[in-house]
């Protein structure tokens, strides 16, 4: 009997990989927020915002693609950022990475819960307390489907991938054998004006439709699981963001063809409306139940995604021991996964969707997203493009394209957003010099890439 410790297990394939960042990305998200950026934009140009968080999130993934391929690392920014920011800052802006992992991650997993919960009020009417109850249930049976080998997970995931392209495909013909599937595209810029009101209502409704593109990257997270990674990585994530982009534009478009814009930004079920509009009651109930399975398999991916990061820290001594273990027999980071599912559970009682959605962004995009960027910035500065097995097109314009983006949706999110973010990240400071000074965390250990 081999006493070998425990080890991540290199088993995810390119389709395992691109199934769970598409999974991932295509939650709740664009079923709920479709309405929501319709009102913002008030007209038929709402789908500009679409195809702005498409363009942001293709320069984003090659950020994510050159330093996911170089340090593919079970945690993916955590790596990322502690190589970029080099011995002095990298040790501190990894523990922020962590530590802000930790309250956002349960507000991901809590907004796919909860969206999925209010969805499901199309069939059953649910009061505030009823919807608390499903989608706190909802958190824990995704936990317990994660608690087995990274291997099983990989065929949940390809199943769980199938039934998302079959029930956007399904939405999306529904619109082309309607037959006025182009009339939103040719009248996309009636009543159109370049003024500052577009700019700031294309920033307001690019805040959620960068939520339902996010989860492109989740692949990095699981870089010790991944085959080939140096090339399955990039290819994962730029397969997952055209596969996804075509998706929800042609989605949008459908909506727009059959449903008036007054009725798409009333509705809070519209593509169920949309879906009834063409074929029935029944359709209608069938695409729901159908939209919830997709919002299902989106939580089933990125708890599966964000369990990685608070182990890879704490094998790196670089965030609370307790955190390190993975299951003796089962080879995954249940301690991680738990603690997550349980925050995530609390979230999920107590948030609303919008909040959620906002403070999400707002949370991420300087540590994650802009101190990312500059990371690599420096790490270029230090390594040379030689030491990087991908290299990203025009370097580095589409990096800093990147970055001017990101300070905008963050501006974006509100005062109140923005606030919220700045003072997680201070308590994270007071909280990495307390673990220092405790030697509850060190920083002389380094990394190591995962065991093949």
């Amino acid at each position: 009997m081999s006493n070998a410790k425990p080890h991540l297990d290199r088993k995810l394939s390119l389709l395992h990989a691109t199934a769970i960042n598409m999974i991932d990305m295509v939650g709740i998200g664009p079923f709920v927020v479709l309405s929501v950026v319709a009102q913002i934009m008030a007209g038929p140009y709402f789908l500009y915002a679409w195809v702005a968080g498409a363009i942001l999130s293709y320069l984003d993934a090659m950020v994510w693609s050159q330093l996911g391929a170089a340090l593919p690392r079970a945690g993916g920014s955590f790596h990322f950022l502690k190589e970029g920011y080099g011995k002095k800052l990298g040790p501190l802006m990894s523990f922020l990475f962590v530590w802000q992992t930790m309250i956002q991650a349960p507000l991901v997993i809590a907004s796919a819960s909860i969206g999925f919960s209010q969805y499901a009020s199309y069939f059953f009417n649910f009061s505030f307390i009823q919807e608390k109850i499903v989608s706190g249930s909802v958190v824990i049976l995704v936990i317990s489907l994660l608690y087995r080998k990274i291997e099983s997970i990989g065929k949940i995931s390809v199943f769980l991938w199938v039934g998302v392209l079959g029930t956007m495909a399904w939405i999306i013909f529904g619109g082309v054998m309607h037959g006025q599937f182009l009339e939103p595209i040719k009248h996309i810029n009636d009543g159109f004006s370049m003024q500052h009101g577009f700019v700031a209502a294309l920033g307001f409704a690019s805040v959620k439709t960068i939520y339902s593109y996010l989860g492109y990257y989740n692949v990095c997270h699981l870089g010790g699981e991944i085959k080939n990674p140096s090339k399955n990585i990039p290819r994962s994530m730029f397969i997952s963001i055209t596969g996804i982009a075509i998706l929800y534009l042609s989605m949008n478009i459908s909506v727009a063809s059959v449903l008036p814009l007054e009725t798409i930004m009333s509705s809070k079920y519209v593509v169920s409306e949309y879906i009834k509009a063409l074929y029935g009651e029944k359709a209608g109930a069938l695409v729901t139940v159908l939209i919830l399975m997709v919002a299902f398999a989106s939580l089933f991916s990125a708890t599966l995604g964000y369990s990685r990061i608070p182990y890879a820290a704490a094998q790196d001594n670089s965030f609370f021991s307790f955190f390190g273990e993975l299951h003796p027999k089962l080879h995954f980071p249940h301690r991680s996964l738990l603690v997550l599912g349980g925050i995530a559970f609390a979230f999920s009682l107590l948030f609303r969707l919008k909040e959620v959605i906002d403070a999400i962004l707002a949370m991420r995009i300087l540590i994650q997203f802009i101190g990312q960027a500059i990371g690599l910035l420096l790490l270029v500065n230090r390594k040379g493009k030689t030491y990087f097995p991908w290299k990203m097109p025009l370097y580095p314009l589409p990096l800093l394209l990147a970055i001017v983006i990101w300070v905008g949706i963050f501006i974006s999110t509100g005062t109140k957003m923005m606030l919220s973010g700045l003072v997680v990240i201070s308590l994270g400071l007071i909280a990495y010099f307390i673990a220092s000074k405790m030697k509850w965390i060190g920083n002389d250990k380094q990394t190591t890439p995962a065991t093949d």
